[in-house]
């Protein structure tokens, strides 16, 4: 693909929607289409649609990949580069620098009260992240609504009891949906996910690149589903991070702007300072920049590609029950009873007043330390 735009306009509109894009993966789809479909006439709009359908059916963020996409589209392999280091770097910097005041060893009082007003927050992003997702995945499943049930409930139990190995029930979901679509026999060449189902190493560099990994390439869904993910890694196979500081880097990771994911480094810093922060962020994005740098040319033929299909028909709908999942083992992590008045206060917020995230965390870590000034405990 010849390049039509120069790198440094690339790079300056990428960096301007990474810096400005809080509101997660919907507000991302809105700003790249504000972008190349309306401002700049870069796209045509069937063919930005295409593209985020395309982006849908393949692991891992599916914003960061369509924002990678539209710059590749517009410039090219170095544009891929260049868009998507802008789109994902400015949240990869913002986590880290927060990620060192949050999470020392002996952060100061009133900083352990914003993160633990936040964190009263966390579960209920989570159930408002699965909501949105709930709808068009239900619509979809039409004549087939009893699987679309059992892969959303397997989601849900694999993400409270399973953890770490939440990756191998969506895999399995989207693996017995193809069978059952295609009613063939997968073999190794037309379909071959790679799944470790060992640990690696014990903690070290190795053990965070796989979790890494686990982020930014084998999981279904994006977003909220990572959660789970890494919760189970970083606090319980690992120790890493305790459960209070867990949810303080999921709240980092929503009230900073561009992808979800990028809460990753965040857990990269826990485990190995900023040094484990940077390949944390490296190792889970660089599936998503492979995806499309070796495979942008075949875009169409993957929206089009049954199997494909198929397979998001089982894995999609666990990764949504994954995320409902994830909101039950984030609430089991919140420590006072002003947390959980936190947490219903937040649920009604987002789910009934329709309040946005980013407002509801910074109103929550306010009480956070109005509590503590009131000589209430802080966890």
């Amino acid at each position: 693909m010849s390049r039509q735009v120069p790198l440094a306009v690339v790079a300056r509109e990428w960096t301007r929607i990474g810096v400005t894009g809080f509101g997660g993966p919907p507000a991302h789809i809105a700003l790249l289409r504000s972008l190349v479909v309306d401002r700049r006439a870069w796209m045509e709009p069937r063919e930005f649609e295409d593209a985020n359908a395309a982006c849908g059916l393949l692991p891992g963020p599916a914003s960061t990949q369509m924002a990678i996409f539209c710059a590749y589209r517009v410039g090219g392999r170095g544009g891929a580069v260049v868009g998507g280091l802008g789109f994902v770097a400015p949240a990869v910097v913002m986590i880290l620098a927060l990620s060192v005041l949050f999470l020392s060893a002996s952060p100061p009082e009133w900083v352990r009260a914003l993160g633990a007003g936040a964190a009263g927050v966390v579960p209920a992003v989570a159930v408002h992240a699965g909501r949105a997702l709930l709808s068009p995945s239900y619509r979809h499943a039409r004549g087939r609504l009893a699987r679309w049930l059992v892969y959303v409930a397997a989601g849900a139990a694999a993400a409270i009891t399973l953890g770490a190995y939440l990756v191998l029930v969506l895999l399995g979901c989207g693996t017995i949906e193809l069978l059952i679509q295609r009613r063939i026999t997968i073999h190794t060449a037309a379909f071959n996910p790679v799944v470790l189902a060992v640990v690696v190493g014990t903690g070290g560099l190795l053990s965070l690149a796989w979790v890494a990994f686990k982020v930014g390439a084998l999981s279904y869904g994006g977003g909220f589903v990572i959660i789970p993910l890494m919760q189970g890694d970083a606090v319980h196979t690992y120790h890493w991070m305790t459960n209070a500081q867990f949810l303080n880097a999921v709240a980092l990771g929503q009230v900073t702007p561009g992808p979800v994911v990028a809460t990753v480094a965040a857990v990269g810093y826990a485990a190995h300072g900023i040094g484990g922060g940077l390949l944390a962020a490296v190792v889970a994005f660089v599936p998503s920049f492979s995806f499309i740098l070796f495979g942008g040319r075949r875009f169409e033929r993957l929206r089009a590609n049954a199997q494909a299909r198929a397979f998001l028909d089982g894995a999609g709908p666990a990764a949504i029950g994954a995320i409902f999942g994830a909101a039950v083992t984030l609430a089991a992590a919140l420590h006072e009873d002003w947390q959980y008045v936190v947490l219903a206060a937040a649920v009604v917020a987002l789910l009934a007043m329709r309040r946005g995230v980013v407002e509801t965390l910074v109103g929550a870590a306010l009480v956070g330390v109005a509590t503590s000034a009131l000589g209430g405990p802080i966890p």
